[in-house]
């Protein structure tokens, strides 16, 4: 038996019957499934690793079956199976979205492959264009330097530095010369750049389509060229840009590397549109445990399910006894969602840091009584009182990113003012027109009183009011 199905033995043991919201049981799981994280997995045959991996991609090209001959060819020659993985350091923040091929990486990295974690400094400066409906603003040097000095900080809770090699494009692409970049170009046909939607629909609609971004997946397939990758991990919009690096492989006469493509996850707010910080809707990795605790506890529904298959090291076996609960209703899907949110801030932070999480959004959801919280953010009536609500809670409090999301809140209902006097609240729902009222005059027509503390509370998230 595999180190990994022992694991899962112990998982299926803990889930069989267990109450799901005990914390003595999420513990046990989150125990077990932390450890999972680092756990070794190069006792796994080749064709067993290339399962594994398969089960959580979109494409794997040319097959698994390949990548499984590739990892045993690998082994019989005595030499590194290398792993790519690249990011451009286009914004500061590195999303749970970019974690979700990260963790496939960290998988291999386990099995005893070699992972090259690659900052595109050079192609940053052309930036992707895949589902671009117009031109990127150009990076300045500084801009790119800026948002990647946090880069493998963000990522070391899933790759392991010391064994993994991390590396800037710049190191190869800066000493590219004009005459092997069109020796390359000469030989790729117009047509694979033309196959993408989003350069034709911008060509047809007259949007900016510059030369540059036209060739970027060929200056980013010198990347593998460069390392002499054997596989290749991306998002699903990514494909396009991965079958370049095949090709330009090939061109340079090396073995075209295997392309593996994961699901794009769903944001936060449960629309189907993909996470991403421009849409507010992603959870990044340098958040505080309690917000990406809450902001996972926020998710609908729908979306726990992928979440714990995208995000976590759970198999599908483990996943599928969870889902038959839940249908039998012997299990509660806000129980289940914590197990996810805290299995998220566990991968991030550790499993102690995880149970606090868990106890704090507990203290300050689930009970009556918001006095045992420990981390509310407060705003003092004294320098706020003439300020907006609408202002407070956007700029103040940045519980929302502009005044017209906190209308939309009050208009769903969720925007309270609660007084709590001997762990008793009562609350008063807030309109829309009091998004323009001072917060020393809301407070006012509701009264506070001697003894009473006063709480805002916009959706999930709480802030004390103090004198």
């Amino acid at each position: 038996m595999s180190r990994l199905s022992e694991s899962v033995t112990s998982v299926m043991h803990i889930l069989d019957g267990a109450d799901l919201g005990a914390d003595y049981t999420v513990s046990q799981l989150l125990d077990e499934t932390t450890a999972r994280r680092s756990l070794d997995l190069s006792d796994l045959s080749p064709q067993e690793q290339s399962a594994l991996v398969e089960g959580r991609a979109i494409n794997l090209i040319p097959s698994a079956g390949v990548l499984a001959e590739k990892i045993e060819a690998a082994r019989s020659e005595g030499r590194q199976f290398v792993i790519k993985y690249g990011i451009d350091p286009t914004s500061p923040d590195v999303h749970l979205g970019h974690a979700v091929p990260i963790i496939i990486a960290s998988r291999l990295q386990r099995m005893g492959h070699h992972v090259v974690f690659i900052i595109g400094d050079v192609t940053a400066k052309i930036g992707d264009p895949s589902g671009r409906s117009s031109e990127r603003p150009t990076l300045t040097d500084e801009d790119i330097a800026r948002n990647l000095s946090t880069y493998q900080q963000q990522v070391t809770p899933f790759i392991d530095f010391e064994r993994a090699d991390l590396r800037f494009n710049g190191e190869w692409l800066n000493k590219v010369s004009l005459p092997q970049l069109v020796e390359i170009l000469a030989r790729v046909p117009v047509s694979m750049s033309l196959q993408r939607e989003d350069f034709r629909t911008r060509i047809a609609e007259g949007q900016g389509l510059s030369l540059a971004e036209f060739v970027y997946s060929v200056v980013m397939a010198m990347d593998s060229v460069a390392i002499t990758a054997d596989v290749e991990l991306g998002g699903v919009d990514q494909l396009l840009n991965l079958q370049m690096c095949r090709k330009v492989m090939e061109i340079s006469e090396q073995t075209p590397e295997v392309v593996i493509t994961t699901p794009l996850i769903e944001g936060t707010d449960g629309t189907g549109s993909k996470m991403s910080k421009s849409k507010g809707n992603y959870v990044g990795l340098t958040a505080t445990p309690d917000d990406v605790y809450g902001r996972l506890m926020s998710i609908p529904d729908h979306l726990t399910e992928p979440y714990l298959q995208l995000l976590t090291e759970w198999t599908d076996d483990e996943i599928r006894v969870v889902t038959k609960r839940l249908e039998a209703g012997t299990a509660h899907p806000m129980a289940v969602k914590r197990i996810l949110a805290g299995e998220v801030v566990a991968a991030l932070h550790g499993p102690h840091v995880a149970a606090a999480a868990r106890a704090e959004f507990t203290a300050r959801f689930s009970k009556r009584s918001f006095g045992d919280t420990q981390n509310l953010p407060v705003v003092s009536m004294k320098e706020h009182g003439e300020d907006t609500l609408g202002a407070l809670i956007s700029r103040t409090l940045d519980f929302a990113p502009s005044i017209s999301a906190v209308r939309r809140v009050a208009q769903q209902k969720g925007l309270r003012l609660i007084r709590e006097a001997d762990g008793e609240q009562q609350t008063t729902q807030l309109t829309e027109a009091s998004v323009q009222q001072a917060l020393g005059a809301v407070v006012s027509e509701i009264g506070a009183g001697d003894g009473v503390e006063l709480y805002l509370k916009v959706g999930r998230k709480v802030a004390r009011i103090d004198a």
